[in-house]
């Protein structure tokens, strides 16, 4: 797992160089203003999905990992809670959907630990971490658009 802001790349500068390409495609090329929907960055190798959504109390959503592709998600209007956990994925999985859509639903970890999440700010989940986003802050709905990047592993 990886934290930064997308404006402020140049504090990331060991990023493997498929990761920057994709940020730096959604820096110049997506923005609060952009379409609901997929855009293609490298056909099925890397795209980025724009979402819109409103956060719900974290002990309603169940964490999530992936197994073929890099999760990376930014934030571009609102604020959200980002669940994570260290622990390995496999501790209880309640919903295995990975060979189908590349998601697996797991029982909430004893660990999980919430990060505030703001306009600009991205997370980097790399295959098997375990996270669960849109989350309540303050047992307060906020509503937030963000651009999830997929890279496939074998693409880095």
């Amino acid at each position: 797992m990886i934290v930064g802001n997308i404006n402020e790349l140049r504090l990331n500068p060991w990023l493997p160089s498929k990761i920057n390409a994709s940020l730096d495609y959604v820096l110049k090329n997506i923005n609060a203003d952009s379409l609901a929907g997929k855009y293609e960055i490298d056909g099925e190798n890397a795209w980025v999905m724009i979402i819109e959504g409103n956060t719900r109390p974290a002990a309603e959503a169940l964490p999530e990992y992936h197994e073929k592709y890099l999760d990376v998600q930014i934030v571009l209007t609102g604020q959200e809670g980002m669940a994570f956990s260290l622990k390995p994925p496999h501790t209880e999985v309640m919903e295995d959907k990975l060979a189908e859509s590349d998601i697996a639903f797991i029982k909430t970890p004893d660990d999980e630990t919430m990060l505030t999440m703001n306009a600009g700010d991205f997370i980097i989940f790399y295959p098997g971490e375990v996270h669960k986003p849109l989350c309540m802050l303050n047992d307060t709905v906020s509503s937030v658009k963000k651009a999830v990047i997929k890279i496939a592993k074998d693409y880095l």
